[in-house]
């Protein structure tokens, strides 16, 4: 049925492993991926752990189609309680890893417990290997998988942490094949936290499908359908880095800590740029539209380049040195940082100096100064320690008004989207349940198609419609969501690709059911978390977007409304089912089959 229905569950402070089997009722009403691993938060951790102390844990997480022969399967959940914003948090990545996990036995990984000494785990059929990584520790992620490689060999699944990680870095990442990355919410903290240096894994053998010559089949159609669109071969020249110009005309493009939405140089960092510097592609296993662009840096060394790395790194810090951009990037996924939180970081620093609020010789468009930072940030030292705590935690430290720059939502940095000109896009951040990420709900080109400035019913319709299929659904399968949204592969697919895989016959309304249950839990983990603190303000992007408006382009003197947004954010709580406060009502508990949540008393 495609799932081993196994966990292993790892006790890194005594060294045991030991498997235990996952309740099919569990995994029917939230499928996999984030659904099983906020289960795991929502169950095992009590509110108000410590996301870097031993009682947090570190939850790798796979799907029902994860690791598959089908297109873009190759992807696992990296899960938590997030240092960034103190709830619940994950984050996908692209890895050897997922087909491995499916090949070893296992569906899910729950790391808990904290080492003495750091360690690489490597997993197999027969549980969890424990090896001191003295090793390891101290070396960064390319030196790291280098050594994996040596003993393992390429085809082994490798999650490693950098400095980032091991110093605790709010906004570290784990990453896999020199570039990969995921968990921007400080997953790679968590995994340092726990002295967790490394895992690799490697199986022999294969999850049961349910009818495997049917899912062969699909398999090959699907490839051809997705090479036969008319923007695949635009996309394999240019990737996610052909929405830079679009934003840029826009208005959407992040420029100097998002102050404004257009950059006067964005056409020599753009998609057509990125080509004439393009030495290579890379992607995940199972892939066939590869979003990894391949430059030389300024030091002549490979960076891997996408549209968010390029927006955070570039404009948003007035650098326009496509290579310099590169060599950020790169330094990035060598200490295992996240690019946005990084970019926004150095951004905010950049600016605070040049108020006068930091006494720092800094200043947008200064390489060396942001070269300097990325070291920093990842070593803890200087200024850098204070920006590895991120944003928010750093304004309020600042005060004299620098909240009022720090560009996040809940404590996680918004993505690489200005939102002065978009209410709908603005509200798929206040409500991402990770805090300022567009993975759950990219709304833009239909908001700037039918109702750029509106707070419609129907826009909030679109929002959430996405943040089930992009959020939920794509994340409980746990394969990779650009196939469909970046080419249009139709969505009949997944329901074809499932029953191969499963047996089961679900509908995409069976599916949107199983979303709008993983939605309320991590809202529930969310309340459960802030308690007596919980406010609807956290559910509000930057003051920026509503207090300083845009003063160039097409655009020139927008804001969103403050009092307009509040109204939309209380309809989407009303469509979802969730009280004037955004908290879930006891008959939406119910309806979604959640009984097991008690907010009563939380």
């Amino acid at each position: 049925m495609s799932w081993n229905m196994k966990a292993l569950r790892v006790d890194l402070s005594n060294r045991k492993s030991d498997v235990e089997l996952l309740d099919k009722n569990i995994t029917e009403k939230l499928m996999g991926g984030r659904g099983i691993a906020s289960h795991i938060v929502w169950d095992e951790l009590e509110a108000g752990v410590d996301p870097l102390g031993p009682k947090n844990k570190l939850i790798v997480a796979s799907g029902p189609l994860t690791g598959l022969p089908i297109p873009s399967s190759g992807k696992l959940v990296m899960a938590g309680k997030s240092p960034s914003t103190n709830a619940y948090g994950d984050g996908n990545i692209g890895t050897k890893a997922a087909p491995q996990l499916k090949k070893a036995g296992y569906d899910v990984l729950i790391f808990e417990g904290v080492a003495t000494e750091p360690l690489h785990l490597h997993i197999s059929e027969d549980g969890a290997e424990f090896h001191d990584a003295g090793n390891l520790w101290g070396k960064d992620t390319f030196q790291k998988e280098e050594i994996l490689v040596g003993q393992y060999g390429e085809q082994a699944g490798r999650l490693v942490i950098g400095e980032g990680g091991e110093n605790l870095v709010n906004y570290a990442v784990v990453v896999s094949q020199n570039g990969r990355a995921g968990g921007r919410v400080g997953m790679g903290a968590v995994m340092g936290s726990k002295k967790l240096a490394a895992i690799t894994i490697k199986g022999d053998g294969d999850p049961e499908i349910h009818d495997k010559s049917k899912l062969m089949e699909l398999t090959k159609e699907a490839y051809q359908d997705i090479s036969d669109k008319d923007e695949y071969d635009f996309w394999k020249r240019q990737g996610t880095m052909q929405v830079f110009s679009y934003c840029n005309e826009n208005s959407i493009l992040p420029t100097r800590n998002f102050q404004e939405g257009q950059f006067e140089k964005a056409d020599v960092i753009d998609g057509f740029a990125m080509e004439r510097e393009k030495v290579d592609r890379k992607g995940c296993p199972n892939c066939n539209m590869q979003c990894g662009n391949v430059i030389e840096d300024s030091t002549g060394k490979e960076a891997e380049l996408d549209y968010e790395n390029v927006g955070m790194l570039g404009p948003n810090l007035a650098l326009t040195d496509l290579n310099e951009i590169g060599t950020l990037n790169r330094l990035c996924d060598k200490y295992g940082l996240d690019t946005i939180s990084t970019g926004s970081s150095i951004a905010f620093a950049m600016e605070l100096a040049e108020k006068g609020l930091l006494d720092e010789d800094l200043g947008f468009g200064d390489f060396e100064a942001a070269k300097g930072l990325v070291e920093d940030i990842a070593k803890r030292q200087g200024l850098g320690d204070k920006l590895a705590q991120g944003t928010k935690s750093m304004a309020e430290q600042v005060g004299h008004g620098a909240e009022k720059f720090a560009m996040h939502v809940k404590g996680l940095e918004v993505s690489a989207y200005d939102c002065h000109t978009l209410p709908g896009m603005a509200l798929g951040y206040g409500t991402s349940p990770i805090g300022g990420h567009h993975k759950d709900c990219w709304v833009i080109s239909w908001e700037v198609g039918n109702d750029r400035f509106g707070y419609s019913d129907r826009k909030i319709e679109e929002v959430i419609d996405l943040q089930r299929k992009r959020g939920a659904v794509f994340e409980a399968f746990t394969v990779c969501r650009l196939p469909w949204v970046e080419l249009g592969f139709s969505l009949d697919w997944y329901e074809k690709f499932f029953q191969a895989a499963t047996g089961d016959s679900l509908k995409w309304q069976d599916f949107n059911n199983i979303a709008d249950r993983i939605y309320t839990l991590i809202r529930s983990i969310m309340v459960r978390e802030r308690g007596d603190n919980w406010s609807i303000d956290q559910d509000v992007p930057p003051k920026r977007w509503f207090e300083e408006p845009l003063s160039k382009g097409n655009f020139k003197g927008k804001t969103l409304d403050k009092e307009n947004y509040l109204d939309m954010l209380k309809r989407y709580y009303k469509k979802r089912g969730w009280d004037q406060e955004g908290k879930p009502t006891e008959e939406t508990l119910d309806e979604l089959d959640l009984s097991f949540i008690d907010l009563s008393t939380k």
